[in-house]
């Protein structure tokens, strides 16, 4: 059985993203538990610096970039430099964390509301998986930018489950 975490991973790097840039919160550890040797994480003190070195990184290289976000704050935080990034044309992925399900009826501090709304307009595609079985496909939209020789930018808040990320969840193959 291939757990989440681990399929998000394998798409990343069949798509070239092994550059992940961001301000991870408690909700987004463990998808950077055991984090993979291959892969290289650049730790921002802010949100904003952390897409801001995605844009530069990704127009440098040309190659698109992960930016690893905590839930609505580090969304909002991030918000400037994603209007930079959208207007540079840069490929990039936004992944951010959100609150445990079990939690969203009561609106715990940083839940993100309607979590799909807030980094539209600056951004071509975005997603809040509500299953297990949903977390592959926002990984992988924002890579369709190869496909198509256009620059992508997703934004897919992860949800939890009882307190453990989707992405540590089993997927049956």
């Amino acid at each position: 059985m291939t757990s989440v975490r681990d399929l998000t991973y394998r798409l990343l790097r069949q798509h070239g993203i092994t550059m992940v840039f961001g301000n991870p919160g408690s909700n987004e550890l463990p998808f950077l538990s055991e984090f993979p040797s291959d892969f290289q994480y650049y730790l921002a003190l802010h949100e904003g610096v952390a897409v801001a070195m995605a844009d530069g990184y990704a127009q440098a290289t040309g190659r698109p970039a992960l930016v690893n976000l905590h839930s609505a704050a580090g969304t909002g935080n991030g918000m400037g430099a994603l209007a930079n990034a959208w207007n540079s044309h840069s490929p990039l992925l936004v992944l951010a964390g959100q609150q445990t399900r079990a939690m969203s009826g009561i609106e715990p501090l940083l839940t993100n509301l309607d979590a799909t709304v807030l980094p539209r307009p600056l951004v071509k595609w975005s997603q809040e998986p509500t299953t297990a079985k949903d977390v592959p496909l926002p990984s992988i939209a924002g890579c369709t930018w190869r496909r198509y020789r256009r620059p992508a930018r997703s934004f897919c808040p992860y949800p939890t489950t009882t307190g453990r990320p989707r992405w540590t969840l089993a997927l049956k193959r």
